[in-house]
C-alpha cells in the first residue's frame, strides 16, 4: 500500500508539471503575436517627415556668396599692393578690419522716440541692429545726466562690412548733392580713416517719405595699414572717391 500511494503521487507531481511546461510555451509565442506590427513603413515616413526640418536647416545654414569687394581683393588688390609696397608675406598686405558707424542724437533726452527712429534708421543702413551709446558724465549746458542715452553705433565686420563698402562706395555718396569726392585729410596717421556723412537719405534703404528728420553719421573705416599712404593706396584701389 505506501508503495502505490508514492507511485500516484509522483504521477501527480508529473501531471503539473506538464501543466506548467504547456503554459509556458504557450506564453512567448502570445507575447510574439502581441508584439508583432506589421505596419512598421508608418515609422520611416515619421523620420522622413522628420528628417525635412534638418535638410531645410542645413540648406539655410549654408555660407552665401562672398561679397564683391571681398573677391576683388583677393584677386587684383592684394597682388597689386605687394607688388608697390614690395611685401615679402601675403600677412603684411593692408586689408579692412571693420567698419564703425555712429549717430548722435542729443535730442534723444527729451524725446524718447526720436532715438528710437534714429536705432530704426541705422539698422536699416547697417543690416545690424545698432547698440545705444550712454552719456559717460553730465553736462548742465546741454541738459544731459550721467547714463543718459545720447546716439547709437555699429561695428560692420567680415562680409557684412565689404557689403556696406561696396554700397557707400557705388551708391550711397554719388547721391549726395554737389558731390566732388571726399577729402584725403581724414587719416588719423595709423592707417584709419574716418567721414561724415549729413543725410541718412543717401542711402538706398532709407525711405525719405517715413523719416521724420534729417541726420548725419560718422563713418570710420579701420584698416590694417601702418601708415596714411598704405591705408590711401587700399581705399583707392577699392576706387573710393577721393578728391583730385
Amino acid at each position: 500500500m505506501p508503495e502505490e500511494k508514492r507511485t500516484e503521487k509522483k504521477v501527480a507531481k508529473g501531471d503539473k508539471s506538464a501543466k506548467v511546461d504547456k503554459s509556458a510555451k504557450a506564453q512567448p509565442s502570445a507575447k510574439v503575436e502581441k508584439s508583432a506590427k506589421p505596419d512598421k513603413p508608418a515609422k520611416g515616413d515619421k523620420a522622413a517627415r522628420g528628417a525635412q526640418p534638418a535638410e531645410l536647416a542645413q540648406t539655410a545654414d549654408q555660407p552665401h556668396e562672398p561679397a564683391r569687394l571681398r573677391e576683388i581683393y583677393r584677386k587684383e588688390i592684394a597682388p597689386a599692393l605687394t607688388q608697390q609696397f614690395g611685401y615679402k608675406s601675403p600677412m603684411q598686405v593692408p586689408r579692412v578690419s571693420k567698419i564703425t558707424l555712429n549717430m548722435g542724437v542729443g535730442e534723444a533726452t527729451s524725446d524718447k522716440k526720436i532715438l528710437d527712429n534714429a536705432v530704426g534708421d541705422m539698422t536699416k543702413i547697417a543690416g545690424q541692429k545698432p547698440v545705444i551709446t550712454k552719456a559717460r558724465k553730465a553736462i548742465a549746458g546741454f541738459k544731459i545726466r550721467e547714463g543718459y542715452p545720447i546716439g547709437c553705433t555699429v561695428t560692420l565686420r567680415h562680409e557684412r562690412m565689404y557689403e556696406f563698402l561696396d554700397r557707400l562706395i557705388s551708391i550711397a555718396l554719388p547721391r549726395v548733392r554737389d558731390f566732388r569726392g571726399v577729402s584725403g585729410r581724414g587719416f588719423d596717421g595709423r592707417g584709419n580713416y574716418n567721414m561724415g556723412v549729413k543725410e541718412q537719405i543717401i542711402f538706398p534703404e532709407i525711405e525719405y517719405d517715413k523719416i521724420d528728420t534729417i541726420r548725419g553719421m560718422n563713418i570710420s573705416i579701420t584698416t590694417t595699414a601702418k601708415t596714411d599712404a598704405e591705408a590711401k593706396a587700399l581705399l583707392a584701389a577699392f576706387k573710393f572717391p577721393f578728391r583730385g
